[in-house]
């Protein structure tokens, strides 16, 4: 993410906070940004930040939202926006309370490549769709984030997040049923994950995911006259159009970009400036519909996080968070129009 802002126009990254002064300052040392707070309070009462974009694991979503909206600062939160739907509810209501913009960094939902896929899969090249496939995996079992329960850990949060929005933003939210199967971790959490969900009209999704492969990365939609294929749901790089004799008629490549990341940023600009509170990409109610999903496969799989349970213990999540260094950052950009 600084990377990119370093290349985007109108936009600087001002500064950086960690629950570590150190590492905040190895952070802006590295990537030349200009302060490094010695904590997150000392970030909130600078008021030359404009938006705050928080990149820490899954499981302290909810308190850094909290703590940045309590503080009157805009935020773009990475997925999953929050650990459940519970958490997405009370983060929602109180950024309408205190009048703050908030939105979620699923990054697909902000790319002019979305409009494109869209425009093809609307142009009944391929006639009335009738089923969607989608696949991500990465070989990451690795990383604690990933297999720790007490970091809201499991596939379903860091790469089914994207199957889900893929079929949501492909065929809609008139869902009829939605069934599923998955493997565990050694730690209890979901290893690899099969999901069909089943909609009103009788069109179907099938998502696959895992932590323990690498996947082609590929959505397809099938139609009676052809199908539609999208290379990498993760970051759209091309759409390519197969007649119904499995012949390619059409192809067209993603537009050159810094990394994808931008086109969030910008919106987020654009709405802040506008004075919204959300991003028609990313709406609030669609970040909550896609949190109970995962809610409601996670009921099905019977994983639990511990802090959950009404019987854990705040600090038993605060002490386990050590880590990498780009799973507990917290970043903030200064949006300069």
């Amino acid at each position: 993410m600084v990377g990119t802002i370093k290349k985007m126009k109108n936009v600087k990254c001002h500064g950086v906070a960690s629950r570590s002064e150190e590492r905040a300052q190895e952070f802006a040392n590295e990537y030349g940004i200009k302060v490094a707070y010695t904590s997150y309070e000392e970030m909130l009462l600078d008021d030359k930040i404009d938006l705050i974009y928080i990149a820490t694991p899954h499981s302290e979503h909810y308190a850094n939202m909290k703590l940045c909206i309590e503080n009157g600062k805009n935020v773009l939160c990475e997925k999953a926006f929050t650990a459940n739907a519970k958490q997405a509810e009370e983060i929602l209501a109180l950024a309408k309370e205190k009048g703050v913009f908030v939105a979620e960094a699923m990054w697909v939902r902000y790319m002019p490549m979305l409009t494109t896929i869209k425009g093809i899969l609307n142009s009944g090249i391929i006639g009335e769709p009738a089923m969607l496939t989608a696949n991500l995996s990465y070989p990451i079992s690795g990383k604690r984030r990933l297999t720790d329960p007490a970091l809201a850990g499991g596939t379903l949060l860091d790469l089914g997040v994207y199957t889900l929005n893929f079929a949501a933003m492909m065929f809609g939210k008139d869902i009829e049923k939605m069934e599923s199967t998955c493997t565990y971790t050694e730690t209890g959490v979901d290893a690899s994950e099969s999901i069909t969900i089943t909609y009103k009209d009788g069109r179907m999704a099938v998502l696959n995911g895992t932590m323990n492969g690498v996947s082609d990365r590929r959505g397809v939609i099938y139609g009676p006259k052809g199908y539609i294929a999208i290379e990498n749901i993760n970051n759209f790089e091309s759409v390519t159009v197969y007649d119904a004799g499995y012949k390619a008629v059409k192809t067209v490549k993603a537009p050159k970009q810094i990394t994808g990341y931008e086109y969030e940023v910008y919106a987020c600009m654009e709405a802040i400036e506008k004075g919204e509170k959300e991003c028609w990409e990313m709406p609030h109610d669609e970040i909550l519909r896609i949190m109970q999903q995962m809610d409601g496969l996670r009921a099905q799989w019977g994983v639990v996080f511990p802090f959950e349970k009404e019987d854990a213990e705040p600090k038993e999540k605060i002490e386990i968070l050590t880590g990498e260094v780009e799973d507990t950052i917290l970043e903030d950009t200064d949006i300069q129009a």
